[in-house]
Formats: structure tokens, sequence, C-alpha cells
């Protein structure tokens, strides 16, 4: 048997496991390892980012776009570490990545050689699981099992860390065709046919019930067994901010966000239900506000995960197991068991007549269009001055309209991001890509990167970014560039970290302590990076600019100045329950 290096057996495994795209940074301790991947240049493609997190968050990007483990590589010590924020927000949002980091040979563990650092110790509180592999002949069986972990059940990062010299010793290669792993279940529980019974009695005794569907719907592939459980019983249908897409945002029974910054009739459907059936979610507290509050009706919980078993709310029916098939079990049960919610959807239609948010104007779209057809403008994109001053849910209903919500589009965190949930229109599978239990700024340009290789080409992927969070990797802007990926990048320039400055405005009587940004100029910084970009003002310019940015080809800047006063409501302040919610300024 052919006999290669850790580096070859480790880049053979992974063409096995058909990951042909990785995201790194080389370095001492994984220079074995790149020297093997510049023979393979034909079968992978690696892509050099310019900072290690955001190379994680490209393979988080990439894995929710393209529903498979994404893979980033780093080197020892400060490699490794760089990549420790973009691990963990891969591990709240449940998102599959192999995480790959290169270590002093096996040697001098221990020893406080140059760059080295006990990675292990430092992931493991923040992966699914970890793997320390010193020799070579370790490799296909860790490989095999890493991916198998993050991808089945409850998805998750892995984390493999090979010493310098496991990836120089030679050993034979022989991938396995099985994983066995013992005390590892990809459904720990299952629901029973009990369970089902259960949980239909409870949704036939309810008057006032609501679907919250998580990111595990998503996750689990079940979006039509959704649709078909909302059909059959009637049930309004809110999502997380991670769920979002996972529902029809044009179907009747979609109310919208739930929590914080959730829509006001999904906030007060959930404040007023006497039955919740929570489907792929962890009742976090972005969604329930006031937990005592939240807990007073009965919940019915779809959930893969045991360790999210009544852990923030005590359940009355779990259905333990895979969200598609407990979908499937309960819907094949209700077929002839629907039931009449008529004064229920009086209540919530009046919430929605008085309180859905004003969208862009189609036809007032159309006459900007118009106008600019008729009349050139020029390639600064300075046309004609409207006089109206630019808001961030102006620029995300436009970005929605003009993409038919058939784009991907990746936020950072913060103020643009909770817009950017509530006006653009999800219409594509995997389409919203954001950070949410880590809340990670930065995310936003990186997983864009890795969204855009793994969506089809005919998609288009939109960053939209803060000023702010931008910041903190818009050096990807030199990997964007360098492997001429068409991403569409909408940066909301409001001078301001925009969600602190609100929570100082409204809870700390305007004390605008360290917000205020003395920002670059993001036109002629992305010139720099030989990024064609326009800096936006007027409305008619933002029309302009989206049209243009969509029709130009590579890597596009929008740089949209916009009304830095202005909050996102409703808004459910910290340990409030959700029928509290602020709706405006004017009800503080």
């Amino acid at each position: 048997m052919k006999q290669m290096s850790g580096a070859k057996i480790l880049l053979e495994c992974l063409i096995k496991e058909g990951a042909d795209v990785v995201f790194g940074y080389p370095g001492g301790a994984v220079l074995p390892l790149y020297d093997e991947l510049y023979r393979y240049k034909n079968k992978i493609r690696h892509v050099l980012v310019r900072h290690e997190q955001g190379g994680a968050h490209a393979a988080d990007g990439y894995a929710r776009v393209r529903g498979k483990a994404g893979v980033c590589i780093g080197t020892s010590g400060p490699g490794a570490t760089n990549l420790v924020t973009g691990i963990a927000a891969a591990m709240m949002d449940s998102i599959p990545m192999i995480v790959i980091t290169g270590n002093v040979s096996s040697y001098l563990l221990g020893s406080d050689a140059f760059q080295e650092t006990d990675i292990t110790g430092i992931t493991q509180p923040i992966v699914k699981h970890s793997y320390l592999v010193t020799d070579p002949a370790q490799l296909t069986r860790v490989v095999k099992e890493a991916f198998y972990i993050a991808q089945t059940g409850r998805p998750g990062p892995v984390h493999i860390d090979i010493t310098k010299d496991a990836q120089i010793k030679k050993t034979s290669f022989l991938y396995p065709k099985k994983v066995s792993i013992p005390g590892y279940r990809i459904e720990p529980v299952i629901a029973t046919a009990a369970d089902v019974q259960r949980a239909i009695k409870l949704i036939q005794e309810a008057k006032r019930p609501v679907i919250i569907a998580g990111h595990g719907v998503i996750l689990g592939r079940a979006h039509e067994e959704l649709l078909e459980l909302a059909r059959m019983t009637d049930i309004p249908v809110v999502n997380t901010l991670l769920g979002l897409g996972s529902f029809p945002q044009q179907n009747s029974h979609w109310l919208g966000m739930l929590g914080m910054h959730g829509t006001a009739e999904a906030n007060y459907a959930v404040a007023e239900a006497d039955l919740v059936l929570g489907i792929g979610t962890r009742f976090d507290d972005r969604i329930t506000g006031d937990l005592k509050e939240f807990q007073k009706r009965k919940f019915i919980h779809f959930e893969i995960d045991p360790a999210e078993f009544d852990k923030n709310v005590k359940a009355n029916v779990i259905l333990g197991g895979d969200v598609k098939r407990t979908l499937d079990m309960i819907n094949a049960k209700l077929q002839l068991k629907t039931k009449n919610f008529s004064e229920w959807w009086k209540k919530i239609e009046g919430w929605r007549s008085t309180y859905q948010f004003r969208e862009i104007d189609a036809e007032d779209l159309k006459r900007e269009k118009s106008k600019l057809s008729r009349k050139p403008h020029s390639d600064t994109g300075r046309a004609e001055l409207s006089g109206r001053t630019l808001t961030t849910p102006e620029v995300i209903s436009l970005i929605s309209y003009c993409t038919k919500g058939m784009g991907v589009v990746t936020t950072g965190v913060g103020q643009h991001q909770m817009f950017a949930a509530q006006y653009y229109r999800v219409n594509q599978i995997n389409g919203w890509v954001t950070s949410g239990g880590a809340g990670a700024m930065g995310y936003d340009l990186p997983s864009a990167i890795g969204a855009r290789l793994a969506a089809p080409e005919d998609v288009e992927v939109w960053a939209i970014v803060g000023d702010g969070g931008f910041q903190m990797t818009i050096q990807e802007l030199g990997t964007a560039r360098q492997e001429n990926l068409d991403i569409k990048i909408a940066v909301i320039n409001d001078g301001y970290l925009g969600m602190v400055k609100q929570w100082q405005d409204l809870f700390y009587e305007k004390r605008l302590s360290e917000v205020e940004l003395v920002n670059p100029d993001f036109v002629k910084l992305a010139s720099a990076y030989g990024i064609p970009a326009r800096r936006i003002e007027t409305w008619r310019e933002a029309v302009a600019g989206v049209l243009w940015a969509q029709k130009t080809k590579g890597p596009v800047l929008l740089d949209f100045c916009v009304n830095p006063n202005q909050h996102v409501y409703p808004m459910v302040a910290s340990g409030m329950a959700l029928g509290s919610q602020v709706l405006d300024q004017k009800t503080i």
C-alpha cells in the first residue's frame, strides 16, 4: 500500500468528504500541509483570507448556504486563537464546520515552544468535539469521524489539531467506509406515538396557538413539513432571527420575526397565546423576554438535542428527534383534525393592520427607475438630488425589492442586522446568513465570501454591513478582490455604533460614551483595493446605486449615508415581557 505524508492524507480525506473549498491562512505549523496543498490546486480551492477570524466566518457562511460542513485552516498559536470567535459563532448557531489547526511537533508539546498554544483546551467548550492528532495513522479515522459528528444530529464545529511532525511522517492511506463512535447517537431521544397524541390533544384544546419556527427547521430541511402543519391547523407562524426563511414570508400565516426587535403582531400573538409549538428553537432570552411571563402558557417542543429539553422553558410535551420526521409524524395524525381559529385570527389581523411595517413603494421605485433611464448619471452615482434623507429601512427594503428576496443576504450585528431582519423578505432557501447566538461583529463580509462560493452563480450575494462591525474584518475586501467574488457590499454608514447608541439614548439618559466613529472614506478605501464603489446620500442615488451594483460583476461597494438617530422598533427591553414592547419613540 502506497505511503503518504500526513499532510497528503489529510487532503485526500477532505476530497473524500467533498470539501472542494477551504478557507485558510498559512504559518509555520501548517507549512507541510500548505506545501502539499500546492499540488492540489486543481482539486481543492484554497481561499487566502486576510485574518483567521475571516476564515472561520467564511467557512460558516459557506456551510449555511451549501448545507454541508465548511472547512477553515489556521496555524498554531495566534493563528489558532484568531479562529476562536468564528468557532464560537458557529457553535452557538449549530453550524457544521471543520476547523483544522497545526501545532508544534509532538515532542515539543507542553514545552512552551514558539507559537505553541493549547488550542484543544481553549476550544473545547465551543466545539462538538476536539481531536489532537500526533500520529498520521490516526488521520483517516479522525477526519471521517469529524465530518460525521459535525453534520449529524444537532450540527456544530469540530476541531482537528495536527502536530507538525504528524503532517510530515508517512503512513499508508486507507479511508474507512463507515464510522463507529460508541456513545454517539444522532437522535438520543426519539418521539413516540404517545408523545404525538399528547401534542395533538393540546392543539385540539387550544384557542390561541402560535408556532415559533427556529433555525432547526432550516437545519432539518423541514420547510415543506412546517408549511403543511400551518396549512392543516391554521395556526399562525412566527420566526426566530435564525429561523427567517424557514416559512414563506408572503404566506398569510406568517406574522414576522419574534423577540426583542420582532414585529408587533408576532410579539403580541405570542404574548397572548395559550399554546406555543416551538419547532427547532432553544427559547433563548432574545425571544422569551421575561421568562416567568413567557412560561405562562403550554408548550410543545420539537427538538433534537436533549440538552435543550426543559433548559429555558419547561414543555408540556417534548417531541424529540429530527424535526422533519417529528413534523411528518404529527402531520400524518392531524389530517382530519383541523380546528377553526377564526376568533384568534380576527385579533391577529387587527394587530397586523395597525402595526404593519411600511415597506418600499413599488410605484415610487418605478418612477425613479424611469427617470434614471431618461437622465444619464455620472459614474460616481451623483444623480439629481431629491432632497430626501436616507433611512436604513429604505435601503434594506430597496435591496429586498430589487432582488425579489431571491438573493443571499449576510449581515453583521447591530441595528442594521435588526432592520435587515425586519425589512428584507427572505424568499431564497438558505438565503439569510447572520450571527445569532454569539452576535459576532465583523461576521458580515467574510460570511458573504463563503456564501458566494457556496451559492449558485445566478444568485446575488449581498453583505449588509454596519460601519462599526465592518471595520473589524474590513481587510477581507482584499480576499473578495483577489478571488474576484461577485459580492455586493452595502455599508450602512451612520457614524456610530448604532445599537449601543440606541441603548445609551434610551436607558442611559443619552450619555453617548465612546460610540461615535471617525470613519474612513469607504469609497476611497474600496478603490484602494480595486473595488468599484459609490457614496449614496439620497433616494435617487440609492435606486441608481443598487441597480448599478446588480449589473456590475465582481465585488462592489455602496456606502449608504443614513440617518444616525433612527432607532429600531418595536423593542422589547431586556427582561421585559413581549406584550410590553415599545412600538416607537413616543411610547417610551
